[in-house]
């Protein structure tokens, strides 16, 4: 059957919208920023950028966390788990191990949705299964699709990444935790 006229410019529309929309996914409304510091010494900062449109829950727990505006937050905390070619994880300052943490939301909060896939560079929720996000995150150095479904993206990486990649190639212990303690010396929005 022939489109009408009328149908294919319909059609042509929903196929903007839908373009447009996606790129929109990945637009940053906020950032915030981590001063980090690699075995006592300044490393530099890095910037990350935030989706507060497509995940605005997400979002406002990172950044609340990054203010410690509760009194509780990443200031002081350390990237407790590094694999390289995979991710840094960070963001639990109860136990600094990766069994703690806790979200603005009480302990853990519900997955807000999977619109936007992993890519290098990414700013994900840690889990411990469906629905389980606090306070942990990590960052991605390598694109990683089997974690699409299963883990929020809710930023990015705009600025640091060689700070980034300076953490990831450091030595690590059997258990994946970085041998010079990498913390959080600072965070903060940026204005």
């Amino acid at each position: 059957p022939r489109l009408s006229g009328n149908m294919r410019s319909l059609i042509l529309l929903f196929a903007i919208v839908a373009c447009v929309s996606g790129d929109n996914l990945k637009e940053v409304t906020q950032k915030v920023f981590f001063d980090i510091s690699i075995g006592g010494e300044a490393a530099g900062r890095i910037t990350l950028g935030l989706y507060g449109n497509t995940v605005p829950k997400t979002v406002k727990n990172f950044v609340e966390l990054s203010t410690g505006q509760h009194g509780f937050g990443y200031k002081g905390s350390i990237f407790h788990r590094v694999i390289k070619d995979f991710m840094l994880q960070g963001g639990d300052f109860t136990n600094f191990d990766g069994t703690g943490g806790k979200s603005i939301y009480g302990n853990k909060f519900e997955d807000e949705n999977f619109k936007v896939k992993h890519f290098v560079g990414a700013l994900s929720m840690a889990n411990a299964g469906k629905n389980t996000n606090g306070s942990q995150f990590f960052l991605c150095t390598v694109a990683t699709p089997w974690l699409d479904g299963k883990h929020v993206v809710f930023g990015e990486v705009v600025d640091g990444m060689d700070i980034v990649r300076k953490i990831e190639s450091g030595k690590t212990n059997r258990r994946d935790k970085p041998e010079k303690e990498v913390k959080i010396t600072d965070s903060g929005l940026v204005e």
